[in-house]
């Protein structure tokens, strides 16, 4: 009998032991999750204070807006005014949903006064309507004018789940202005702008596409999931601290 407790002690210990260290090794990982969580909600609650700077400024006129671009590379979220004439043959249609329905942002050509181009998202059209042809009252011609938001292009896909665009179904996941653009039938040799402009909720005739699409209010759990992973750490700690007090050779 005493001989079976003498055996068995090591393996009661090794077993101890590989528990502290994986209770050690989740602690440490809680730890880092809520503290990535507080990371960012610091830069989550930067990126709000800045949208709302900028979204509540004066609008810049192209030119201006141009100029900010080429010394910062980064317009996101700052208001524009513009004008131009659409090339309605040109859309291309980002998939999005609007109010819980799903559909397309559809971007859309602006061909400036000085022959240039900029790719507008003039709002979003019903899946089944992504067709120009069934909304032509909103297909506008001539010189138009418009107010929005420019923003800033991608670089790259934003992830992996993200599927890639369709170019040939004219269906984009992603905004690859560069994709956009190449695809929208512009002349050849034609210079497009490096950024978007959003448009702002101004009603275009037959009430499609419907403008003003911008998120400007995002989503900011950051705090409830840093409560939840250092909470879970608590947890953690306080059931490695009973089992330790517990555990059979203390007895």
């Amino acid at each position: 009998m005493n001989q079976d407790n003498t055996l068995q002690a090591p393996v009661r210990r090794t077993g101890q032991l590989l528990m502290l260290v994986l209770g050690a090794i989740a602690f440490a990982l809680l730890i880092a999750l809520g503290t990535w969580q507080v990371q960012r909600l610091h830069w989550k609650n930067g990126l709000v204070e800045q949208i709302a700077e900028r979204t509540q400024a004066q609008p810049l006129p192209l030119a201006e807006m141009e100029v900010k671009y080429r010394a910062t590379g980064d317009v996101d979220y700052w208001p524009v005014t513009l004008s131009g004439t659409f090339l309605h043959e040109g859309e291309r249609h980002f998939f999005a949903t609007w109010d819980g329905q799903s559909g397309f942002y559809v971007y859309t050509p602006l061909k400036l006064d000085d022959g240039r181009y900029v790719l507008v998202n003039r709002g979003f059209v019903p899946y089944d309507l992504k067709d120009a042809a069934k909304r032509p009252t909103g297909q506008v011609a001539g010189s138009v004018g418009i107010t929005g938001l420019a923003r800033n292009p991608l670089d790259e896909k934003p992830g992996a789940l993200v599927p890639d665009n369709d170019l040939a179904k004219n269906v984009f996941y992603w905004k690859e202005r560069d994709a956009m653009a190449a695809t929208a039938g512009l002349p050849a040799g034609a210079t497009v702008l490096p950024f978007f402009v959003d448009a702002d909720k101004t009603a275009n005739p037959g009430g499609l596409p419907i403008g003003g699409v911008t998120m400007i209010n995002m989503p900011n759990n950051h705090l409830q999931y840093a409560v939840t992973w250092y909470g879970l750490a608590a947890a953690l700690l306080g059931v490695m601290g009973v089992w330790l007090l517990r555990r059979p050779d203390r007895r």
